[in-house]
């Protein structure tokens, strides 16, 4: 085994080749050693990004057993943390998919964590500001018209995920750390533990405490925490880290700046998109028949959603080779990653879509019993299936962006293709034409299709170049030498 750093780490994605082997056929179609690694690699990531999506979805079912208001307060609540926090902290923590990554590339090893501290401190001011809309969210729902009730309700559930907010943006952050090094087995078992552990905690808190409904949100708060603590511990007791990890610095304050140029585009690049689905299902409840309309948008809205958390490894590993070969000075390497994790992410959204094809029936079965309901989702699932494939390839080309540091161009990509674009024309299609539904989806598949191409002309047209990294950190080591 190779002694440079990292080397029992940064497989599957930076691991060194040795000789070629004899070309075969399959091999002219993909790059197979390539593909694997990044298989390796975006499986871990997917059960991971999947664990932390379900820890406040198990809670808000939990709170919905306990009544209708509960349940109408929780999915609004959650709905809200999603749109306001979880989305936007995500985001925030992606700059280090580009300073990190490309940082690890250059072998500029000590700045990975002056970067990871300069965007926990970012992530932390935004998160009190955050934290202070959940506070007043009753007041906030009551002026968007929601009933007073529910408000108060989900004001209230708000109020006990505010500690998971902060442990949330830590979280997103150390992801990304160790993410960019290509760590990613122990990020599985940091996010799956907490999880399991997080049922029994719920159970706890809302069935056998006086808490009940508060229960639900503070479990969750407690798991992020749990899920964090454990990945600290992890970075603080293993060795392999001591050249990435250096101790906390002041010096990490002259990176904020740097930092949040990237961090705050990259969150909007992520905010977009989360707001135009939620957006189309504000539009459903505009129409003839709202309860029908907009169960099948939500489902819809679901079922890309739970889609997409399949493909965010790849996403993952597009934005991690690419920033890993263009931090190294390997451009066309980077290019040819990209190209291996696209016809990655065709294959894997043909394998989605035949199974929503085939299984649709059995899917909508999950959230609704109404034959209704059930039949119209049918007719929805061929467009569905197209947005499922569009979604696959922008994700992967949104991993790239990102691991190129072009989130100012993405956002504004993402701004004028999802809302110019794309909600203007599901506007016209759902409420002029009276296409309702289907008319939303066929303008959010028009949206995503111009983002895609959008993508890909920033691929095509813009120089493959890292950003400018500082170096004047003192004692940057190589590790292949310590």
């Amino acid at each position: 085994m190779s002694s440079e750093y990292g080397s029992e780490v940064n497989s599957p994605l930076l691991g060194g080749s040795g000789e070629e082997s004899k070309e075969r056929w399959w091999s002219k179609i993909l790059d197979v050693e390539e593909a694997k690694n990044q298989i390796l690699f975006s499986v871990p990531m997917s059960l991971t990004n999947l664990a932390h999506y379900l820890i406040p979805l198990v809670s808000a079912m939990f709170a919905g057993h306990l009544g209708e208001l509960e349940l109408a307060g929780a999915t609004l609540a959650n709905s809200w943390a999603v749109v306001t926090g979880w989305a936007f902290l995500v985001g925030l923590s992606g700059a280090l998919e580009t300073l990190c990554g490309q940082g690890y590339g250059a072998k500029l090893y000590r700045m990975l964590g002056i970067y990871l501290q300069a965007s926990c401190i970012i992530s932390f001011i935004f998160s009190i500001f955050l934290s202070l809309v959940w506070w007043y969210s009753d007041i906030i729902f009551t002026v968007l018209h929601q009933d007073p009730q529910i408000a108060k309700a989900a004001g209230l559930y708000l109020k006990f995920l505010i500690p998971g907010l902060f442990a949330y943006s830590l979280l997103q952050n150390i992801l990304r750390f160790l993410q960019t090094q290509s760590v990613v087995t122990p990020l599985v078992v940091c996010a799956v533990l907490p999880l399991l552990i997080h049922f029994g905690i719920t159970y706890v808190l809302v069935h056998r405490t006086p808490l009940a409904f508060s229960g639900a949100p503070l479990a969750a708060s407690i798991s992020f925490w749990i899920s964090v603590i454990m990945l600290v511990i992890y970075v603080l007791s293993t060795n392999k880290f001591r050249h990435t990890w250096d101790g906390f610095s002041t010096e990490s304050f002259s990176y904020i700046l740097q930092t949040l140029k990237l961090a705050l585009p990259c969150a909007g690049m992520v905010c977009l998109e989360y707001w135009a689905f939620e957006l189309l299902v504000l539009l459903a409840g505009l129409m003839p028949n709202p309860e029908i309309t907009t169960s099948l948008i939500a489902m819809s809205v679901n079922t890309e959603a739970a889609a997409f958390m399949i493909a965010y490894g790849l996403s993952a590993a597009a934005s991690t080779r690419v920033s890993n070969e263009l931090g190294a000075g390997n451009p066309t390497q980077a290019k040819r990653a990209m190209l291996v994790t696209l016809k990655l992410c065709v294959l894997l959204a043909l394998a989605v879509v035949l199974a929503l094809a085939f299984g649709h029936n059995i899917w909508a079965g999950f959230f609704s019993d109404s034959s209704v309901i059930i039949s119209k989702y049918a007719s929805m699932t061929p467009l569905l299936i197209v947005s499922i494939i569009l979604d696959f390839s922008q994700g992967v080309l949104s991993g790239v962006a990102r691991g190129c540091g072009w989130q100012h161009l993405a956002v504004i990509i993402n701004l004028g293709t999802f809302y110019f674009i794309g909600m203007t024309i599901a506007g016209l299609l759902a409420f002029k034409l009276k296409f309702y539904a289907k008319g939303l989806w066929i303008g959010l598949i028009c949206g995503l299709f111009c983002q895609v191409c959008g993508l890909l002309l920033l691929s095509a047209f813009t120089k493959w170049t890292a950003v400018e990294l500082s170096s004047n950190s003192s004692n940057q080591k190589n590790p292949a030498s310590a």
